[in-house]
């Protein structure tokens, strides 16, 4: 899932560094309409969600007294930045989430619009735009009780600023879900030369191994925008099975939780809400 991101002409951020990477738009553009062939080039993600929306679930109610049979995500408003074809914004939105899926380049959002309109009650709870993160930020400042960037921080040109924002348009309390890669010799083995180039698992080219993100260096990203890093789980693709599952080592590829602080960008001395203990909870159950 790509997202490539351009700064507003004005508004809370301003910097000289973007995080654009107009090289990620060629790459992606040219499978916009496979999004949703479970055998093709996006199985992997496909199955991935098979991990990631029970994480995202189970996470969210273990920190809520509401619950909703049925609809357990509902009255929860999500952001997917980097949503590509709705593979994680439709899941979502069938457990009762609002979710607005982002992604810059027009063809994914075409193929995720098409996609979430043959079921009614996803083309109510999902909306799709065709931004980057930083041109809604003046709009959705606050706005949301939870983003989820999957397989997308590798693929931004300025982390940084992609985390600053992410910070600007959550709501305070509220939690970021990103899953990624790491940058180690085995990921590069096995992320990219077996993966990518005797596999097949992924388009040849997909990945640069230089734009891996170390946890450690994401953890420290969160914490400096203010962010209280709650859980780093390591993930293990197998390509035989074609099914994930999570593993202590965070060495290939890791989900992280987060929760920004109550008091982030609040003006004036306030003390921290006491932080809730996140209860870690068993990843066996299965999507909605």
């Amino acid at each position: 899932q790509l997202s490539l991101f351009r700064l507003p002409v004005k508004g809370p951020l301003r910097t000289s560094h973007s995080s654009v990477d107009s090289q990620e738009v060629k790459k992606f553009q040219l499978l916009a309409h496979k999004w949703w062939d479970e055998e093709g080039e996006y199985s992997a993600l496909h199955s991935m969600n098979d991990l990631r929306v029970p994480f995202i679930r189970d996470t969210l109610l273990s920190m809520s007294s509401n619950y909703h049979p049925g609809n357990p995500l509902s009255g929860v408003k999500i952001l997917d930045v980097g949503c590509g074809g709705g593979l994680l914004s439709e899941p979502l939105g069938r457990l009762g989430a609002s979710v607005t899926g982002i992604d810059p380049l027009e063809d994914n959002i075409r193929t995720a619009d098409r996609h979430k309109s043959f079921d009614p009650v996803l083309a109510k709870r999902i909306q799709y735009k065709s931004s980057s993160l930083e041109e809604i930020v003046e709009e959705s400042m606050e706005t949301f009780d939870v983003i989820v960037a999957s397989e997308v921080v590798e693929h931004v040109a300025d982390l940084e600023t992609f985390i600053r924002c992410c910070s600007q348009v959550l709501k305070p309390e509220g939690s970021i879900f990103i899953t990624t890669i790491n940058k180690t010799q085995l990921s590069y083995v096995l992320g990219i030369v077996v993966a990518e180039k005797i596999m097949g698992i992924v388009p040849d080219g997909t990945h640069e191994w230089e734009k891996f993100v170390p946890p450690e260096e994401l953890e420290r990203l969160l914490e400096s925008n203010g962010f209280s890093v709650k859980t780093v789980n390591g993930m293990l693709y197998n390509p035989l099975s074609g099914s994930w599952s999570w593993m202590e080592s965070t060495s290939l590829n890791y989900a992280v939780h987060a929760v920004k602080s109550g008091a982030w960008a609040q003006s004036g001395p306030t003390d921290p809400p006491p932080e809730t203990d996140i209860q870690q909870r068993s990843a066996t159950a299965g999507t909605a």
